[in-house]
């Protein structure tokens, strides 16, 4: 069970963001990302279609033998995740916006939250909102439009430059320190969102949290890894692939496919 492949499954080519954090920190393990760019975005959907897409995705990961499963997208975690860990023993990750670090460590105690509409209206977004960010000014966005631009290849596009000069206004406006990405996609995104906003404001993501929660589940359950050889990795997209291989690149050790699924 320990040369067993991580699973993860994400609504589409964001969820690599974190997948690349956590084959940094887990060299030697091997993994299986599920893109399913079909039915990208999850955040426009309701919590059912959610649910039942991330019980589809589960299923497919735990046929591969998947011994953990990663959710690195953070409205299936929001909406999905205890529905997922109450039907299947194997254990899950989820992930979700970085609102506790970027609450303790703001200066103007306003904080900016790029997210998606399932994201942001979720029960456990508003709990974990309501737990640490009670001192907090909070400006939720919702990124409308930036995850299809990113599926589609277009992450350095003048649509997409256009489309986040006019989201990121309010943010400008309200004087916010932090910005806190909501999405898994969001991070490939960064490098735009950085020259928008004024030069003090620290953008920050969950990846590398994830990466470290991994790695404490897997020593806990004693799954690690222990072979001295790097890991292999299968990726599969059901849409075009193309940009599932741009994004993480091919070699000897990684594959990306289309699965008609």
């Amino acid at each position: 069970m320990n040369k067993a492949a991580l699973g993860f499954f994400d609504s589409g080519v964001g969820g690599t963001s974190v997948w690349k954090e956590v084959i940094h920190l887990l060299p030697h393990e091997n993994t299986l990302y599920l893109a399913d760019s079909k039915n990208a975005p999850y955040g426009v959907r309701s919590v059912q279609e959610i649910i039942a897409l991330s019980v589809k995705n589960t299923e497919f990961l735990l046929s591969k033998g998947c011994k953990l499963i990663a959710v690195p997208c953070n409205t299936a975690t929001t909406n999905a995740i205890d529905y997922l860990r109450s039907h299947y023993d194997v254990p899950f990750i989820g992930i979700e916006p970085a609102i506790k670090p970027a609450a303790l460590q703001s200066d103007t105690k306003k904080v900016g939250i790029l997210a998606t509409k399932g994201t942001l209206s979720s029960k456990l977004f508003k709990t974990t909102q309501e737990k640490f960010s009670q001192d907090i000014d909070t400006v939720e966005i919702v990124g409308t439009g930036i995850v299809e631009l990113i599926e589609a290849g277009k992450m350095n596009s003048k649509e997409m430059k256009v489309l986040l000069e006019r989201i990121t206004e309010p943010f400008m406006v309200s004087g916010i320190d932090y910005l806190v990405l909501g999405c898994s996609h969001y991070p490939y995104i960064k490098h735009h969102l950085q020259k928008l906003l004024p030069k003090n404001v620290k953008i920050i993501d969950s990846g590398i949290a994830v990466a470290r929660q991994t790695l404490a589940i897997l020593q806990e359950r004693q799954l690690l890894n222990k072979s001295a050889s790097l890991g292999k990795h299968q990726l599969y997209s059901n849409a075009d692939e193309t940009v599932l291989r741009k994004i993480v690149g091919t070699d000897d050790n990684r594959s990306v496919e289309y699965l008609d699924f």
